[in-house]
């Protein structure tokens, strides 16, 4: 199960365009959510490290996001 909140979940399914959403596949979005962070999250913390910082950056984000992490 994860961690994140699923009423936030289930706006944002609902503004991609669904009319309903179940309980399972807020639960099923958010571990996918939470995956995808966790690597975005790892690539960024190794573009700082790589970069010498102990701090992340917005810079660090977008690099990974635009590496494909």
């Amino acid at each position: 199960m994860s961690n994140l909140p699923l009423a936030p979940i289930e706006r944002i399914l609902k503004k991609a365009g669904a009319n309903r959403v179940s309980k399972e596949a807020c639960e099923e979005f958010a571990g996918v959510i939470e995956e995808v962070a966790f690597e975005l999250a790892a690539e960024t913390a190794s573009l700082a490290t790589h970069a010498g910082r102990k701090t992340v950056l917005a810079k660090d984000v977008k690099l990974a996001k635009r590496k494909g992490f």
